[in-house]
């Protein structure tokens, strides 16, 4: 199941390590492995990263299920991620959730109807001077407002 692109790209993270930690790699094998799979882990492939890491699957279990970054079941192309911490809360997250829950038609752990987006809501994103944030990709957009969450909606509907 993993592909051979992907245990390359593995095996780069596992060089990092003494050879007797290569269990360390864990974190990016599950990245490697979610992204490959279009947003998402299952058992299955954890699994997999266990017997390749030559690791109990427990130990693998724990980390996807302990970081937010992974994903158990399908996400939309692009994963809104929303900060509702104190200091996004104190400049108004709620109302960018509610713009976003408006004018995507889903909550919180759903995918719009046409596999585009999907809602998330996060803990932190570390950016609370420029808040509220959300995180899309790799990409910070910050100060957010709906003028600006429209043109993001729109701009990420342009590129697809």
């Amino acid at each position: 199941m993993i592909s051979e692109a992907a245990r390359a790209d593995i095996d780069r993270w596992v060089e990092k390590y003494p050879e007797e930690q290569k269990q360390s790699a864990v974190m990016a094998a599950l990245r490697i492995v979610q992204d490959e799979n279009g947003g998402s882990i299952t058992t299955e492939m954890m699994d997999e990263v266990a017997a390749y890491l030559d690791m109990p699957p427990i130990n693998v279990y724990e980390v996807a299920t302990f970081y937010s970054m992974y994903e158990h079941k399908p996400v939309g192309k692009h994963k809104l991620c929303v900060c509702t911490n104190i200091s996004c809360m104190l400049r108004n997250s709620k109302g960018v959730v509610d713009h976003l829950q408006e004018k995507l038609d889903i909550g919180f752990g759903e995918v719009t109807e046409d596999g585009m987006f999907s809602l998330k809501e996060v803990e932190c994103l570390g950016a609370c001077v420029n808040a509220p944030v959300m995180q899309v990709g790799e990409h910070y957009h910050e100060q957010l407002n709906p003028e600006k969450i429209d043109r993001l909606l729109d701009e990420l509907r342009q590129e697809s």
